[in-house]
């Protein structure tokens, strides 16, 4: 999302992550006029106050992100200092985002020497407690958003005049090696010079360090020396504090030059054999990397998706992605190239070895990448396996992996398009003999599908997202799986020693990754504590010896409280991951007993996963809660009021013009516009409610031909409709409307009237003129259609959309037309004449945005479809940049019942 917090007093982000995942902090601090300005990230809006002209009344004084690692675990803490140096109350925002795989374990407010703590709860007790609030017209709060690394997380509170409030965030996360090292990424963005400012980082590693690099984005000659580095054999100290004088962008800048990323690297000494074990009161961990080991000869099939949705820069990426993937192969390798959009093809009918001559071929090929036609995912998979398996069986291969690495941007909607029947087809034919790694390209795409698919089938998935690096994001996924060291790997311990193992069984270990298994001793002795090995490389690997272990009081004299029982948590955090990963798959009582599990073991631990949230009672009232909640994956919820509620909402064309969107809000007696503009053939999300099952996409259609002036108007010309729960399935076009009823399409032309009655839905078509759809205790739309001049020489027939009854949906639909469906608040100030002699500009404050706004007209055309209705509005420029969520490209889909 764009331009969120544009009025923000302070954003300072810093993260763990990139090679590991990362973590963001923001701490936001505003004043209340501007809190009431403020947009959420998710989008959900506040209800806004006017805004006032006293500036910089909060202070934040000091910020400190304090990372402790110890064997790999990560124990951070967050801790913001505020005042509020006005002489009236200030509402005071805390924003942090989180890396996607870090649990929040505790959260505190301490205000004026009274702290209020977090208490982590089920999921649902938690939400219904929240809703109990909202309904009782509290300001309960949630920010929830995912992002490529990170989710959100932020609370809000009014402070007292001349008060002090300090924020505590604390979060929990194994890091992960990849590529042969760990990262930690802080990335600051402070937007202001910040009094008492500090990262600081300590590593503690028995094993020994390898190595520590720091580097920045923003690190200039001057600052360079601030970073103060002290390592030896076992630890590491990392720490960055500037003075006010010293964040100074220029000599007479108040602005901070610290704005970028703060970059810490390192890595572990290997020992020969079975790794390191490490045991503390009573739990115990191990790390199995081994070296010295060759990689595995690779036979891979490369499944591209070049359907119409992956044109432009999509396809192009792809491509050269491709170019530098296929000349990383190794000469041992095999490879092959499947292209799939409705139809196969092919770089050749079976698997090549990768010699200089097939990799130029390969390359030449990639260069033929192109975009056209829907998305078979089923075929072009099977297709893969197939080549596989045919390779197996003609020609005597050495010792290798076989892969499948699929790269797809949307929904299958070609050959068979049903998820669930493509997983079983897909997990039928690999049987277990071959990993498939699933890509997501974009948001359009039906990530948990695939997230599931590679589950079942030894694989990743990994969503690539849409951004300039896409390219490299492609390489860089390649280049952690494109090297396994060993295959099927089985770590086994003594079984009258331990129990609660977490996984000891890997389909892969990649080169520069580790193994981490945890379990519970039965008794501390482990005199006689014998692991074994085994796993398939170039040769058969079984090792069994005892892993060497530490003494931790010998090792660190000074600083053995900082342990404690940090190995039970990390065995914790990794069986829940590991509980919740395996939750996708199996039987729907096989799923139950495993969700059980997690969510107890969440409780028992104080863990914030998908499972729970965390609710923190608002010093305000004390019985105001605030949630905080882990999103999984593609989940996005919104929880927010509705002060003021539209009664419709229209999506139409101007007379000359392109699709416009009209707001009107009978409480302000007053109503929003604006117009979205883009190419014929766009998909937008009009209306999305995960919660009801709700789903509208409209399709733009342009002239017949280019006008004179060179200038296409657009229309939409096309809308699906969905209603998951209630099984209804529309099709509305220019020319007919499909309905699926029964399991089979039902086709009802324009030329006729009609009214269908059913369970769930009810129609009413008007000959020429209109279609109104009823959903069951639900919404209800109207769909017009605009006949055209048969013979004009440029324009053509088109349908507006026009919504009622939308509150009926529930709090967290969002979409172009669906995040309108239950509130916006504005002011506007500051009239004066426009750039049109009869028509005004005006200034707006909304979502956080400052806009330059025109005093217009649009048209509603559900009384009068020929003439329509004048309606005044106040029309936002710019695809309505700074109203809507985001930009309008964030609502572009890749299919008519396609989701983001």
């Amino acid at each position: 999302m764009s331009g969120l917090f544009a009025l923000r007093r302070l954003l300072l982000c810093s993260g763990l992550g990139l090679v590991l995942p990362s973590l963001v902090l923001g701490a936001v601090l505003i004043s209340p006029e501007e809190a009431a300005d403020t947009q959420f990230a998710n989008g959900a809006p506040r209800s806004l106050q006017k805004r006032s002209t006293v500036n910089n009344m909060v202070e934040v004084y000091s910020v400190t992100v304090d990372c402790t690692v110890t064997l790999r675990f990560a124990h951070t803490v967050i801790t913001s200092k505020t005042l509020n140096k006005a002489n009236s109350s200030q509402e005071i925002f805390f924003e942090v985002e989180l890396p996607k795989t870090a649990f929040i374990t505790n959260f505190t407010m301490e205000i004026e020497g009274r702290l209020y703590v977090g208490v982590v709860k089920e999921k649902e007790k938690a939400k219904k407690q929240y809703e109990t609030a909202v309904k009782a017209g509290q300001t309960a709060a949630l920010v929830k958003a995912s992002g490529r690394k990170m989710e959100k997380f932020a609370v809000s509170v009014n402070i007292a005049a001349l008060s002090n409030i300090t924020f505590t965030l604390t979060h929990e996360e194994l890091l992960q090696r990849k590529l042969g090292q760990y990262e930690i990424l802080t990335r600051i963005k402070p937007k202001q010079r910040i009094q008492e400012f500090k990262i600081i980082t300590n590593i503690y590693e028995p094993h020994g360090i390898s190595y520590v690099d720091v580097h920045s984005t923003f690190l200039s000659n001057e600052l360079l020396p601030l970073v103060e580095k002290t390592v030896t054999d076992k630890k590491a100290h990392i720490s960055f504090s500037p003075t006010l004088e010293q964040q100074r962008s220029c000599p007479d800048c108040e602005g901070s030059v610290i704005d970028g990323d703060f970059i810490v690297k390192y890595d572990v000494k290997r020992e020969k054999g079975l790794g390191g074990l490490q045991v503390i009161n009573g739990y115990f961990v191990h790390y199995f990397a081994p070296h010295n080991l060759c990689p595995v000869p690779m036979n891979v099939v490369f499944v591209i998706d070049e359907s119409g949705s992956m044109s432009g820069t999509k396809i192009q990426q792809t491509r050269e992605a491709m170019l530098a993937i296929i000349q990383d192969l190794r000469e041992e390798d095999h490879f092959g190239i499947v292209l799939f959009d409705d139809q196969l093809r092919f770089w050749k009918s079976s698997l090549q070895q990768a010699t200089k001559q097939t990799v130029k071929d390969a390359m030449e090929f990639t260069k033929t990448f192109r975009s056209r036609g829907g998305t078979d995912i089923n075929a072009g998979v099977l297709k893969a396996v197939d080549m596989l398996r045919t390779a197996r069986r003609g020609v005597i291969l050495p010792p290798s992996a076989d892969m499948i690495i699929l790269l797809t941007d949307g929904m299958p909607n070609s050959g068979v398009s049903d998820t669930v029947q493509i997983q079983k087809n897909v997990h039928e034919a690999i049987g277990g003999n071959m990993s498939l790694n699933c890509l997501g390209f974009g948001r359009d795409v039906e990530y948990p599908f695939l997230d599931v698919m590679s589950q079942q089938n030894k694989g990743l998935a990994r969503r690539i997202f849409e951004d300039s690096d896409a390219a490299l994001q492609l390489q860089g996924f390649y280049r952690e799986v494109s090297s396994p060291l060993l295959l099927d790997v089985d770590l086994k311990y003594p079984s009258n020693t331990v129990d609660s193992l977490t996984t000891n069984h890997f389909n892969q270990l990649f080169n520069g990754s580790e193994i981490i298994v945890a379990g519970r001793l039965m008794d501390n002795d482990i005199d006689n504590f014998l692991v074994e090995v085994s796993g398939k490389g170039c040769e058969d690997y079984q090792v069994k010896e005892q892993p060497s272990a530490s003494d931790w009081s010998a090792m660190y004299p000074d600083e053995e409280y900082i342990f404690g029982d940090f190995t039970e948590r990390l065995w914790a955090y990794l069986t829940i991951q590991q509980l919740l990963d395996k939750s996708k798959v199996g039987s729907p009582q096989e799923k139950d007993n495993i969700t059980a599990k997690a969510l107890a073991m969440s409780l028992r631990y104080n863990f914030v996963t998908p499972l729970t949230s965390m609710v923190v009672t608002k010093p305000d009232t004390d019985d105001t809660p605030q949630v905080a909640d882990k999103l999984t994956e593609g989940a996005r919820n919104y929880f927010y009021q509705a002060p003021s509620r539209p009664t419709y909402l229209v999506i139409d064309r101007e007379l000359d013009g392109d699709p416009h969107f009209l707001i009107e809000l009978p409480n302000r007696e007053d109503a929003l516009c604006f117009n979205i503009n883009d190419k014929p053939g766009t998909i937008f999300t009009l209306v999305k409610d995960q919660d009801s099952g709700v789903l509208v996409n409209g399709q733009i259609i342009g002239d017949k031909a280019v006008p004179p002036n060179g200038q296409i108007h657009t229309y939409f010309g096309r809308f699906g409709i969905v209603h998951q729960t209630l099984g209804v399935n529309l099709d509305v076009s220019t020319q007919d409307i499909s309905v699926l009823q029964d399991g089979n399409w039902v086709k009802l032309m324009w030329s006729g009237t009609a009214s269908l009655k059913g369970p769930n839905m009810d129609l009413l078509l008007t000959k020429d003129h209109s279609l109104t759809v009823t959903l069951k205790d639900s919404v209800k739309f109207v769909i017009l259609l605009h006949k055209v001049w048969k013979k004009h020489p440029y324009h053509r027939d088109y349908l507006g959309f026009y919504t009622l009854d939308s509150h009926l949906l529930s709090p967290n639909v969002h979409g172009l037309l669906g995040q309108f469906y239950h509130s916006i608040e504005f002011e506007v100030s500051n009239l004066r004449p426009g750039q049109s002699p009869e028509k005004l500009d005006a200034t707006m404050f909304v979502k956080g945005h400052e806009l330059n706004v025109t005093r217009g007209r649009q048209r509603d055309f559900r009384r009068d479809i020929k003439k329509g209705e004048s309606i005044p509005c106040w029309f936002i420029h710019n695809n309505a940049t700074g109203l809507i969520d985001g930009e309008a490209s964030d609502y572009v889909v890749s299919g008519l019942f396609s989701t983001l």
